[in-house]
């Protein structure tokens, strides 16, 4: 079982979620913004440092989904290069009132090279496979990256300032 613990900071909420992947142990740490304007301008601090983002929006909700190119540009603009990306449909149990169909959602992804998944988080479902999915696209990346290994430091051959008689001590 994961560990959970979560931390509020005025509607700013800091998940801390521990899970096992391929027998290593993975520190998640997720900031849940649920897509607020007031915190546009910290999260740009946040995706910095950040290996991995993902993108919720509310099936329900068209112009959540509309909102998502933004959070993807602010995204493109204050993120490492690579960062790992993943969009994931919300609500996906309220079946009657979806607005924003699979199909579109997942054709959207594709044209940008990012995953693609439907949750509900009212009955868990896929809940824990967006954060597995997150997590493994980050382990294969950090695998497949190259190991950059500081430079070495060359010493000239210097100068002989010969011996003195006696010592400082």
């Amino acid at each position: 079982m994961p560990c959970q613990r979560n931390i509020l900071y005025t509607e700013l909420l800091l998940k801390i979620r521990t899970i096992e992947l391929d027998g290593k142990t993975i520190k998640l740490q997720i900031w849940d913004t649920a897509g607020q304007e007031r915190f546009r301008t910290i999260t740009s601090s946040y995706y910095r440092g950040a290996h991995g983002i993902i993108v919720v929006y509310d099936v329900t909700d068209q112009e959540s989904f509309n909102n998502v190119k933004q959070w993807l540009h602010e995204i493109d603009r204050y993120a490492c290069e690579n960062v790992n990306k993943l969009l994931v449909g919300n609500k996906s149990d309220l079946t009657a009132k979806r607005v924003v169909s699979t199909d579109a959602a997942k054709e959207f992804a594709e044209s940008l090279g990012i995953e693609f998944l439907e949750t509900s988080a009212k009955n868990a479902a896929n809940v824990e496979k967006a954060f597995m999915m997150m997590a493994a696209q980050i382990k294969k990346r950090m695998a497949n990256a190259p190991v950059v290994s500081k430079p070495a430091i060359s010493l000239g051959p210097g100068k002989d300032v010969g011996s003195k008689s006696g010592s400082c001590c």
